[in-house]
């Protein structure tokens, strides 16, 4: 099994990088001046996801089309740099789903990265070849986007660590946009130790000092939508939180009724969704309504001018999502901006300074390759969770 890299590149087994890169290169680290202690990063590697900017290269979003349609960027992304910097050398880009615009992990184009977890599975996007890099040892950590879940569904279906920060919290400078009131930037890592090492990095945390969990709420409602069985869950977490904490801290919450009583700007939206859904909370329903409403207007407002001028060929799934989002009006805007302040107070509200709330990343299993899985739109079918953390920012 092959799969053709960009302009001209040598062909590369799958085999041998899992499908996950899909241009190599090297970018060497900053180095510690001798006598002083070794940067924080050194001797660890790393590669990005193929919507960063890198000096020399042409960011290619996914597609062939808007890859042979722009320049070569000439700077490289402020948070590549930034790795660098602190020891690390990057390796390469990776794969990922056409103009960020899925969380399968699919590419029509340039293949689909194995999953080094169960290679019949889909990797999870739209990171899914940084996912997939970190996954299979092929580098220490790796950097992806997150707009609608593209680090912690690609993490949680690869079995590693993936982290998407408050909105805002990383630079996303140098960083081809999706949905700019969404878009983050976040890492992957297999280790513990490493995934810290880079977030203290990409965060600018010199000093970190441990606090307590004041409470750990879980979401009810929201694992019980999960085909893993609910007892299974909470037992887990709460023999860890006991073990950790005591106790006393666990608290439960049926989130889409908590939602729903202190998020009101949500009735514009409620009013829209079907209740009768076996895998439905209505509320919640409703923010997927209000994120990806925002979410299409944004993605028109970024790449709609360039969409009808070229005319990209783009993948089943992602075609109609796009062609969708060429329809927005931006009607609803000030409502979702709204949703979002309410949401952030109502979070605020719910959790204090030190309080953690659980919710499951997907309600069920990575889903078995399928030709099919693009022209679903889960975000209808299941009405994640994951909106929760892409409408509540800062």
């Amino acid at each position: 099994m092959f799969a053709t890299l960009r302009q001209n590149q040598p062909i590369m087994e799958t085999s041998s990088n899992y499908g996950a890169f899909i241009e190599r290169f090297l970018l060497p680290p900053s180095s510690s001046p001798p006598g002083h202690a070794p940067l924080p990063l050194t001797s660890l590697t790393f590669a990005v996801k193929d919507i960063f900017d890198v000096k020399g290269y042409v960011t290619g979003f996914g597609n062939p089309d808007w890859l042979r349609t722009h320049p070569v960027a000439t700077s490289t992304a402020p948070t590549v740099l930034t790795l660098l910097k602190a020891g690390a050398a990057c390796v390469g880009k990776t794969v990922m789903d056409e103009m960020a615009y899925s969380i399968n992990g699919e590419n029509i184009h340039y293949g689909t990265p194995i999953n080094p977890c169960a290679a019949d599975r889909v990797p999870g996007g739209s990171s899914s070849g940084s996912a997939v890099a970190v996954g299979a040892k092929l580098v220490d950590f790796s950097l992806g986007t997150d707009t609608g879940g593209s680090v912690r569904v690609p993490a949680s279906y690869c079995g590693i660590f993936g982290f998407r920060p408050s909105h805002g919290a990383i630079t996303e400078s140098g960083v081809t946009p999706m949905a700019q009131s969404f878009d983050t930037v976040g890492w992957f890592a297999r280790d513990p130790k490493t995934f810290t090492s880079v977030g203290r990095i990409l965060l600018q945390l010199t000093e970190v000092s441990a606090v307590r969990a004041t409470r750990i709420i879980i979401a009810d409602d929201c694992f019980r939508l999960s085909s893993t069985p609910f007892d299974l869950i909470t037992q887990v977490v709460t023999k860890a939180a006991e073990k950790l904490y005591g106790g006393d801290v666990l608290k439960h919450e049926n989130l889409g009724d908590y939602v729903k009583d202190n998020v009101p700007s949500l009735n514009h939206f409620m009013t829209k969704e079907k209740t009768d859904q076996v895998y439905n909370i209505p509320s919640l329903a409703a923010l997927s309504s209000a994120m990806r409403s925002l979410q299409r207007f944004e993605f028109k407002s970024n790449h709609g001018e360039w969409i009808s001028a070229v005319k990209p060929n783009l993948g089943p799934g992602i075609s109609e999502r796009v062609s969708e989002a060429l329809y927005a009006t931006g009607e609803d805007t000030d409502i979702c901006h709204a949703i979002r302040r309410e949401l952030r107070d109502a979070l605020t509200s719910l959790l204090g300074d030190f309080g953690v709330l659980m919710i499951p990343t997907v309600p069920q299993g990575h889903l078995a390759c399928c030709p099919l899985l693009e022209s679903l739109d889960f975000a209808r079918l299941f009405p994640s969770p994951l909106f929760i953390c892409c409408l509540e920012t800062n």
